[in-house]
């Protein structure tokens, strides 16, 4: 079964939901605590949850800091005419782009570079500039980083 366009979630399965969000690793008793269900009836919602779509995967939250990555910018790409999949490539070989949209209008990527240092920005970038060109904020907090529309 696929997610459609006009799938309900009813209060528990919200409640499943933003609860699993916090915490991945919860483990079925817990959550089956927190929305206060059983067990069993926990499971069986959070397979259909998967079964439907709704839920694709569990993840880990990576401290990027404790890795030594004590900044994060944004940079937007526009490739130059004819170099579009070159520069996506370019994109996917660099470890350091920690996620990328293509996206419409001016810029084709937007992406979240992490860096140890301002000074490995130049060096990360440069290699674009002949295909590219690009545009860079560096991030100074993420008030709302990752969070499901539970409307």
């Amino acid at each position: 079964m696929t997610l459609d366009s006009k799938t309900e979630l009813d209060g528990t399965d919200r409640h499943i939901l933003m609860n699993l969000l916090a915490e991945g690793r919860l483990s079925i008793s817990e959550l089956a605590k927190m929305v206060g269900m059983s067990a069993p009836s926990v499971k069986d919602r959070v397979r259909r949850l998967e079964d439907r779509g709704i839920i694709r995967k569990f993840t880990v939250d990576i401290n990027m800091e404790a890795l030594g990555y004590n900044l994060e910018a944004i940079v937007r790409i526009k490739p130059r005419p004819g170099s579009l999949h070159l520069v996506e490539k370019m994109i996917m070989d660099e470890a350091r782009f920690t996620s990328c949209d293509k996206v419409t209008g001016d810029d084709c990527f937007i992406t979240r570079l992490a860096l140890k240092s301002i000074q490995e920005l130049d060096r990360l970038l440069d290699p674009f500039h002949e295909k590219a060109e690009t545009n860079t904020s560096i991030i100074k907090s993420s008030p709302i980083r990752s969070r499901a529309p539970m409307s």
